[in-house]
């Protein structure tokens, strides 16, 4: 028997040991509630899923063959579970979607967690004040929504702000006062701050404001009509003309929502219409509020592995459901419907619930009954309603259905920018779809807070999970060849080292170290291509940059030709730029409308921004987080602001002698010496 032959028998072994320690895992498995995680043999997180009966749904997984489809290839790389029993469906729901959000796995359909929904806040005092919130909410204050995006609540701020004439300002204002505001004079605020208007007066707008959150509009219209004619009955026209202003502003308001709210019950105030869209690879959900039976926007999400995830799900469902003896309702679930029920699961952990969920495809019944469950309310559920419901959903549905044609358009634009850049610079990539750029930037303010940007673009759109921020160190100041050498040594070297190690892959190299050597914005362990090698390397300069990472390069022992400096233009103009190249071929203009030099400037331009946010937040955390200076007896407001403007900042604060420092005005020569002490 040859070695090749010897060595494939213990591998063979290996697997099938490995296979049987799965099947015995699987038979042991209790027939209760729980999640389960599959990994693949490096260790990365493959599917998670949450079952009512944890034998019977993992062993559909292993006790079929699956053969070439989606779940087969999952199937195949699984090397190792994790199981969890819970107590009920609720906990495994929610362990699920924690486990999801957490993990990133890579057959799961995958929403991106956005940031907490804002809420309007109506806060508690004697003249409560209105306000624009976001966060955890608490008992102390009223909280209305949530709101689908910052401009609706700003706008039903706006509103009250017209209508109700609810103040808007801090307390450290509202309590300063000695004369009313502009908005006062805009009739957009009552002036309680100067005592304008009575105690009782601005409960009964602040109670007239609840009401119409809450979807009581028709309620507090015909109050106003009746202050209306009591107030014309009293001859103060004035103030009916005032309230008269009032009811037109509100009822224009209603008639633009398009919602005859009075004949809505009360069910119907607050609902969450979720309209699905799938096609061409991509999938777009859009959630529709309703609160107080006001329309207040929709908001569009795109999930990722939807093919994967859709399929996976069908086909574990119909392999469950045929343990049991009956796969009808798993093999009917469409695309759209696994996508809708990854939402529900995703979206409304840790989220208020609605009492009435309007959906565009029925969901599983087991879902939504611990949905409620974990909320604590009987939500329910229609995916073919009437009347205004079915309105909504038609809304919502149009929406996902333009913002999905937007996306893909978008994607189709990007994918193209990408091939255009590929054959621009002739590079040798046999499917531009893998193609992986990263670009490198330098930022600095004089010389101070130096930080290095690494962005990266991969599968045609940006991958900032993968972005990362190098604090510079060791340099002189402003050096800005100097901080390129650095930030490209320390990114590379590693892979010089595993080329070295060639019976040790690169996809296996170690990362490069976080903490101060280098920031990492993802907060998931890093996916193996953030491991690879880029295609090609932007370093945002000239000859001179691109000298420098010729250089690196060179010492290195990585291939030159993947450098490109991006030249600005003559008069530094957008569309002007120039490509040059570290291997010594000539410059290369695109032309001002190239594709390829559309996301050259879009890479370039990310990188930028991404620098200089990073660059500002570390100079601000040395300026102030220098706070030391604070600390001094008799270092006031005053001397910090003369001492920071003087050395430009903490760090020349303390470079700075005791003569230095008592030269500044106020500083005297015993005040120098504390300072000095102080920072040393």
């Amino acid at each position: 028997m040859s070695e090749d032959r010897a060595d494939e028998v213990p591998a063979a072994d290996a697997a099938q040991a490995a296979r049987q320690r799965l099947l015995a895992e699987v038979a042991a498995l209790p027939g209760m509630p729980g999640v389960y995680r599959y990994f693949d043999q490096l260790g990365g997180v493959l599917y998670v899923g949450k079952a009512r009966n944890l034998k019977k749904r993992v062993s559909s997984y292993f006790h079929k063959d699956h053969g070439g489809t989606r779940i087969g290839s999952m199937v195949s790389r699984i090397v190792r579970m994790e199981t969890t029993v819970v107590r009920s469906e609720a906990e495994a729901l929610l362990l699920e979607n924690n486990l999801i959000k957490t993990l990133s796995p890579r057959f799961n359909i995958l929403f991106r967690d956005d940031k907490s929904y804002p809420y309007l806040k109506l806060v508690t005092h004697p003249f409560p004040r209105v306000a624009y919130f976001r966060g955890a909410v608490d008992r102390k204050h009223r909280y209305f929504g949530p709101y689908p995006n910052a401009w609706a609540v700003k706008e039903t701020i706006q509103l009250i702000q017209k209508v109700f004439r609810l103040r808007t300002c801090e307390d450290t204002v509202y309590n300063n006062r000695s004369r009313p505001c502009l908005l006062y004079q805009i009739h957009r605020c009552s002036a309680p701050c100067v005592g304008f208007v009575g105690a009782a007066d601005y409960a009964r707008d602040v109670s007239d404001a609840e009401r119409f959150l809450l979807g009581g509009a028709e309620e507090v219209i015909q109050d106003l009509q009746s202050h209306m004619m009591a107030s014309a009955e009293a001859l103060d026209f004035e103030k009916a003309a005032e309230v008269r202003d009032r009811i037109g502003a509100l009822s224009r308001v209603l008639h633009q929502q398009s919602v005859e709210v009075s004949s809505l019950s009360a069910s119907d105030k607050d609902v969450d219409v979720i309209a699905v869209k799938v096609g061409g690879g991509r999938a777009c959900v859009n959630l529709a509020m309703v609160r107080g039976g006001r329309h207040l926007g929709d908001r569009a999400s795109f999930p990722t592995h939807v093919d994967d995830g859709a399929a996976i799900n069908a086909e574990g469902r119909a392999a469950e459901a045929a343990e049991v003896g009956d796969d009808a309702p798993a093999v009917r679930q469409s695309a759209e419907a696994a996508v809708l029920e990854a939402f529900i699961a995703q979206h409304y952990v840790g989220q208020a619930v609605p009492p009435q969920l309007v959906l565009s495809h029925a969901v599983d019944e087991s879902l939504i009954e611990a949905l409620s469950e974990m909320a604590g309310v009987r939500v329910r559920v229609q995916h073919q309603p009437r009347e205004q419901r079915r309105l909504w959903l038609e809304m919502a549905a149009k929406g996902a259905e333009l913002a999905l044609a937007r996306l893909l358009a978008e994607e189709g634009s990007q994918r193209e920018r990408t091939r255009a850049l590929v054959d621009a610079l002739d590079l040798d990539i046999a499917d531009p779809d893998q193609l992986r750029i990263e670009c490198f930037d330098i930022s600095h303010t004089a010389g101070e807070a130096t930080q290095a940007s690494c962005v990266v673009y991969e599968n045609h759109q940006m991958r900032n999970e993968q972005y990362r921020r190098f604090n510079i160190q060791g340099i002189t100041g402003g050096d800005d060849y100097a901080a390129m050498r650095q930030v490209l040594t320390r990114r590379y070297a590693r892979f010089a080292q595993a080329a070295v190690k060639e019976a040790e892959p690169v996809a296996q190299a170690p990362e490069e170290a976080p903490a101060d050597a280098e920031e990492s914005l993802a907060r998931t362990p890093r996916k193996a291509s953030s491991a690879r090698l880029p295609d090609l390397v932007l370093v945002d300069g000239g000859r001179g940059q691109v000298s420098m990472a010729r250089e690196v390069f060179g010492e290195l022992g990585l291939d030159v030709s993947l450098i490109v400096g991006v030249e600005k233009g003559e008069g530094r103009k957008v569309g002007l730029e120039e490509l040059v190249f570290a291997d010594g071929r000539e410059k290369v203009w695109l032309g001002h409308d190239s594709a390829a030099l559309m996301l050259v400037a879009q890479i370039r331009d990310e990188a930028h921004r991404f620098a200089i946010t990073g660059m500002r937040a570390r100079r601000a955390s040395v300026r102030t987080g220098g706070s030391r200076l604070e600390d001094i007896p008799g270092v006031g407001p005053k001397k910090r602001a003369r001492l920071l403007q003087r050395f430009g900042g903490v760090r020349g604060v303390s470079s700075a002698g005791i003569d230095d420092l008592a030269s500044v005005e106020g500083i005297s020569r015993e005040l120098a010496e504390e300072i000095y002490r102080a920072l040393h």
